[in-house]
């Protein structure tokens, strides 16, 4: 164990692994709010814009971290990406805060990008593994809970650093630098997963059952191949919307009239207090007790009402208020909360956390793509434009959420590796109504 840390476990473990979840949602919203003024700096154009987007941790960089993070997590453990994830964070925050160039600053976002990358699908599969199986949407909420104060927090210190301009925005960046420091002495004291370990021990004949660890075996069943389409379904689709709001909101405020950078910041603030009322009230208590179809459909429908106000509404601030509540509790019970369960139940030990990595990889890489072009999307065609297309996107997660929706609610993880692949690949089939693993 590192540095004398004490064993970290239950509900600790658990909100230290979330905190991955705050670091990314948080270095995105630094990135947000400092967008104009990092181009007023630097005096680049909207195409240079949306290439700091592109790489950072909201798109390309995360991606580029999951393809890596995921299959390692695998190989090598839960436990060894937290040994080193925040470390590479903590210099990519720290180029971006002390940036005097946009190379520099390029630079550091990658590098965020990068660690968060590794460290989020590899939250989602720990948190997952050790939760019990009544209350593991309760446990991986805390995830989307950590997810959703990173930005209340961020838009908070916006407004209340925003008479300082870019050393606020600076500030915001060093403030993530003392999070993920305090984590990563945390994380030191982290066991390591009990069924990964159950699952490495048993060695060659999880190999032969799963053909193979990481990507091989992934990649080498039906059932595994299937579930990878269902979640791209659900999470790429939406998230790319969601990645555009989270970047690029203030923005489309902007467009829609809203000229003060107060004003935006404070919209985005009750937007990120709705999802987190809306996580702890909604997906925390009701996600291991109620039909999790029909409130993963409640949330996707809200988010598609939300967008069609802000298109084909006046645009007034009742309406922008209107789109920022709705909004707000829709990501709080939609279709990221429900990915990071599902998609820690729909994949055996061997290849879980590949099989994040893959999902995460492929979902950021839609947000780069889009990332790119967004700004200059936004300035020639304006709002109904991008609006529409983001509204096109969640109707899609809403069919494919809806429809095709996993009775895994309550069962062990063993279990529902029993039912999809006819066998326990992590060790001996539990019998009915077993204990969740704690």
């Amino acid at each position: 164990m590192a540095l004398g840390a004490k064993t970290t476990t239950g509900w600790k473990a658990t909100i230290a692994v979330a905190m991955s979840n705050y670091i990314e949602a948080g270095s995105i919203i630094a990135i947000a709010v400092s967008l104009t003024n990092w181009q007023e700096r630097f005096g680049i154009g909207d195409a240079a814009v949306g290439l700091l987007a592109a790489l950072s941790a909201n798109a390309f960089g995360a991606a580029i971290g999951a393809a890596v993070g995921g299959p390692l997590c695998d190989r090598l453990g839960r436990k060894f990406i937290y040994t080193y994830d925040l470390v590479l964070y903590m210099v990519g925050v720290l180029l971006a805060a002390f940036s005097v160039s946009y190379p520099m600053l390029l630079v550091g976002f990658v590098l965020t990008g990068i660690a968060v990358g590794a460290g989020v699908p590899a939250s989602w599969t720990y948190i997952a593994e050790e939760a019990p199986a009544q209350h593991r949407a309760r446990h991986v909420g805390t995830a989307q809970l950590a997810w959703s104060i990173g930005p209340l927090v961020g838009f908070a210190l916006a407004v209340a650093l925003g008479g300082l301009g870019l050393l606020g925005n600076r500030l915001i960046f060093l403030h993530l630098f003392v999070v993920a420091a305090v984590t990563w002495w945390v994380r030191q004291g982290l066991p390591e997963s009990a069924i990964w370990k159950d699952e490495t021990t048993a060695g060659a004949t999880a190999q032969r059952a799963s053909g193979g660890r990481g990507l091989r075996g992934l990649f080498s069943r039906r059932a595994n191949l299937t579930a990878l389409l269902f979640l791209f379904g659900v999470y790429a689709f939406w998230n790319t919307v969601a990645g555009q709001a989270g970047i690029f909101m203030p923005r489309v405020y902007q467009a829609a009239g809203v000229e003060s950078a107060t004003e935006q910041n404070l919209l985005q603030v009750l937007v990120w207090a709705c999802t987190v009322v809306a996580t702890l009230v909604g997906f925390m208590r009701y996600g291991d007790r109620v039909s999790r179809r029909a409130l993963y459909a409640l949330g996707a429908v809200m988010g598609i009402v939300a967008w069609a106000l802000l298109v084909f509404a006046d645009g007034s601030l009742p309406t922008l208020l209107g789109y920022a509540l709705l909004w707000g509790l829709a990501a709080g019970i939609g279709a990221q909360a429900f990915y990071s369960v599902w998609t820690s139940e729909l994949f055996a030990t061997p290849y879980r956390a590949s099989a994040q990595g893959v999902l995460f990889f492929a979902a950021r890489c839609a947000v780069g793509l889009l990332s790119y072009w967004f700004p200059t999307l936004l300035t020639e065609q304006g709002v109904p434009f991008v609006g529409t297309v983001m509204i096109g996107l969640l109707v899609v997660a809403l069919v494919v959420g809806t429809v095709f929706a996993p009775a895994t609610q309550g069962k062990t993880l063993q279990q529902i590796e029993a039912e999809r692949y006819g066998e326990v690949i992590d060790g001996p089939a539990p019998s009915v109504g077993a204990p969740a693993r704690r």
